[in-house]
């Protein structure tokens, strides 16, 4: 027996940087925002969705995210034109250490958390 596929991930943005952060993963990245159930729609944050996998943004606030090698990499075509989109959105792009059948770079969103976005070659 094993799990049957991923269903969705979470990231946390400080509490309040919500439309913040929907600018930048909605009209930056291009990801939907989808309903969260009314049962979770008071505790803040918003719902995103990549294909079928779900990407929950919550807010928490006290934590450190520039400190830790957590991430979530997005597969993409045109690694370069994202390069160019997200440095005129004002990221900062780092470089990734190669690794075979892929170029990809990793970069921190505007609350910390680290991104990498791929392309396979």
């Amino acid at each position: 027996m094993k799990p049957l596929r991923l269903h969705h991930v979470q990231i946390t943005v400080p509490k309040g940087t919500e439309e913040e952060a929907r600018r930048f993963y909605c009209s930056v990245l291009g990801l939907t925002e989808v309903s969260k159930p009314d049962s979770l729609a008071g505790r803040g944050g918003f719902w995103l969705l990549l294909g079928d996998v779900e990407i929950h943004v919550g807010t928490e606030d006290g934590v450190n995210r520039q400190q830790t090698k957590v991430h979530l990499a997005y597969e993409v075509k045109e690694l370069s034109s994202w390069r160019e989109k997200l440095e005129q959105a004002g990221a900062v792009i780092l470089d990734s250490i190669p690794i075979p059948g892929y170029d990809r770079f990793e970069l921190r969103d505007p609350f910390g958390n680290r991104l990498e976005l791929i392309e396979r070659i």
